[in-house]
């Protein structure tokens, strides 16, 4: 049971292993692009090029469903971001339950979005848990964890390639582990994060009052979507790289910049909450993503200008 990229993997795996993958289950195709193209998700072509039977209920919860799961007489069923709840009489179906392939290290970053939450928070550390699922949301008992050191230009999207490929690795010595009989459950505790929610768009904006640190993370937990976003004049900047520059940047006869101002260079330098930051990869709306080098020297923009967006600030932008 899996819908995305993630999931993908995991079953990939599975279609290389040993083991027999009865049925696929997974969201119905969404309409994607300008034409509204009806797409299936990255788990059925996988399964469709596999010759893999597909189910794509609404809801897993509707009438009867659980008895054509039941018909399969599956020893496990696998779920891996599957954007559905599972109900309790189709947790209990199979003899080794349901394993949920979750991209932290539980009870770390219970939620829909922990890949992206972990970046964004300056984890040093993250990693995959396979579970076995109960009827709370990522609260099941450990069965086995694996942990990775995050590099420091981590972004959410690498970080996702990873913890993909270590969760399918992950995936399958739980199955022979269970096969085996050498698995042992571990209940989980107190989570210390709050609930790692999906991201919007809206969230992207970038608030220059935080720390460059802060700001450095942000930016790429934002890395590839929703992407991190200012405004110059009217015109989105989306901002894909950056690093703290610091206060000392400023000492003597160029004054420190206030959050969101853009300050006298070398490179692009912009006022944060503890000094500046140094934009250092940017993407003006309707333009290819460039070096911040490259973008200065088409766009003058003189120090002093504010970025933001228009209706935050309370001064007329000077940076068109």
């Amino acid at each position: 049971m899996g819908t995305p990229d993630f999931a993908a993997s995991a079953l990939e795996a599975l279609v290389q292993s040993r083991h027999e993958i009865l049925a696929v289950v997974t969201q119905p195709d969404k309409p994607k692009g300008r034409k509204g193209i009806m797409t299936p998700s990255p788990v059925k072509e996988i399964a469709l090029r596999e010759g893999i039977p597909v189910l794509q209920p609404k809801r897993v919860r509707e009438e009867g469903f659980d008895e054509i799961l039941a018909g399969y007489q599956a020893d496990a069923f696998v779920v891996v971001a599957f954007g559905q709840i599972i109900p309790q009489r189709i947790l209990d179906l199979p003899k080794y339950g349901c394993l949920n392939v979750h991209g932290s290290l539980l009870p770390s970053y219970r939620g829909a979005a922990p890949i992206q939450w972990a970046v964004l928070d300056g984890r040093k550390k993250s990693g995959v848990t396979v579970m076995q699922m109960d009827a709370g949301i990522d609260t099941g008992d450990i069965l086995l964890q694996k942990e990775i050191v995050l590099a420091e230009d981590e972004t959410a999207g690498s970080l996702f390639d990873r913890l993909s490929a270590l969760g399918a690795e992950a995936l399958l010595e739980v199955l022979d582990g269970l096969e085996a009989g050498t698995v042992t459950p571990v209940p989980q505790g107190e989570s210390d994060t709050p609930y790692a929610k999906m991201l919007t768009k809206e969230m992207g904006e970038i608030d220059f009052s935080r720390s460059g640190a802060a700001l450095d993370a942000f930016v790429r937990g934002m890395d590839p979507w929703p992407g991190a976003y200012t405004f110059l004049g009217e015109k989105m900047l989306k901002v894909w790289k950056l690093k703290p520059a610091g206060a000392d940047r400023f000492q003597g006869a160029q004054a420190r910049p206030v959050p969101g101002q853009v300050a006298e260079g070398p490179g692009f330098l912009v006022g944060c909450g503890d000094g500046a930051v140094e934009l250092l990869e940017v993407q003006i709306e309707g333009k290819k993503r460039m070096a911040a080098a490259d973008f200065l020297r088409g766009n003058v923009i003189p120090a002093g200008t504010m970025l933001g967006h228009p209706e935050h600030k309370g001064e007329p932008d000077g940076g068109k």
